[in-house]
């Protein structure tokens, strides 16, 4: 890994914290640097080790600034703003002069973004469908309606001209209340929901300072979005007399699409997703109730165990409903196996 400290040729820049600096080194750079790069940015760089304090190198973007310290930023090299096409695998379902329907798997960031301007779904579907994308989502977006995270996998369109654009977009704004968009999901969850099937009807806000994290919020909340969700219990797995379950297969459906709407609105009701690495942290010692191989196989899981199965939309040129389905991925067939022993 390179130290970009001995990178001679990477420029510095030299920064003396006034009388009254102090608080998060990150937040005291981000401030001082005038929007020259973001937050998120300016905490990368730190964690790459970009960043010197009194000429100590330093990992920690919360470690605290005081008057009179002198901050060293090894600046990194301009960023090509446009996204450039990349032979990335993809896995069609369909695909026609308007749109291209792809299965998602795991692991693949949607569109480029902090700490990943690289090997995204645009890189790969500007690779396969050149100059036919759609611009109207900006430059990083090209042709993108809809996402998912990148740790889900699932169902996705994407769409190849300006008009298959807004009437796309228009459909996921809608949320299908009046038009045939439908969006479910597999999950598999922590315990059973207390109903075999239910609506989660819970405002969704950022979760305290941190800007990927969301929380439910109370309905007056400056930040407060309305999020509904849609649940049925499919499966349940190791169930007791007492009606509980160490772990259930749940169907999800979206009836509105915010920022990790599925993942919050389970660990809400205390259901989270096995492996959520955000939401289910205080879960993870239930694995050890489980008998082998299903121990194993959820302490292993890499991932929130989420897969948008299933998607419905009217095609913007021939006004026909499509419906489009991905099998569950062989990492989520494998936990459900296990968990089925």
């Amino acid at each position: 890994m390179n130290d970009p400290f001995n990178e001679i040729e990477r420029p510095r820049k030299v920064l003396t914290a006034s009388d009254d600096a102090g608080g998060r080194l990150d937040a005291w750079l981000t401030s001082v640097l005038e929007g020259e790069f973001s937050r998120s940015r300016i905490k990368a760089l730190i964690e790459q080790g970009a960043v010197a304090l009194n000429g100590k190198p330093v990992t920690e973007p919360k470690k605290k600034v005081a008057a009179g310290d002198t901050v060293e930023i090894a600046l990194p090299e301009p960023e090509d703003p446009e996204p450039k096409g990349e032979d990335i695998p993809l896995d069609v379902l369909y695909e026609d002069d308007d749109l291209i329907v792809i299965a998602k798997p795991a692991g693949l960031v949607v569109h480029p973004g902090a700490g990943n301007w690289t090997g995204t779904l645009v890189n790969a579907l500007i690779h396969h469908c050149g100059a036919s994308l759609s611009g109207i989502g900006g430059v990083r977006r090209p042709g993108i309606v809809h996402r998912l995270d990148k740790e889900t996998s699932g169902v996705m369109v994407a769409a190849k001209n300006d008009i298959a654009h807004r009437h796309l977009a228009d459909q996921f704004a809608d949320h299908g209340r009046t038009g045939p968009l439908e969006r479910a999901y597999q999950a598999v969850v922590w315990g059973r929901p207390a109903g075999l099937r239910g609506t989660i009807d819970a405002p969704l806000g950022r979760s305290g300072s941190d800007r990927t994290k969301r929380a439910v919020k109370r309905e007056d909340s400056d930040d407060a979005r309305e999020a509904v969700t849609h649940y049925e219990v499919i499966e349940r797995f190791h169930e007791k007399q007492d009606a509980t379950a160490l772990a259930s297969l749940v169907e999800c459906r979206l009836e509105t699409g915010r920022t990790h709407q599925i993942r919050v609105h389970m660990a809400h009701i205390g259901n989270p997703l096995i492996g959520d690495p955000d939401y289910s942290a205080g879960f993870r010692t239930k694995a050890n109730l489980l008998p082998e191989p299903a121990k194993s196989v959820v302490s292993r899981f890499p991932r929130q165990a989420l897969h948008a199965y299933l998607l419905v939309f009217e095609h913007p040129r021939t006004g026909e409903v499509m419906e489009f389905e991905a099998p569950m991925p062989q990492d989520m067939e494998e936990l459900v196996e296990a968990l089925k022993a």
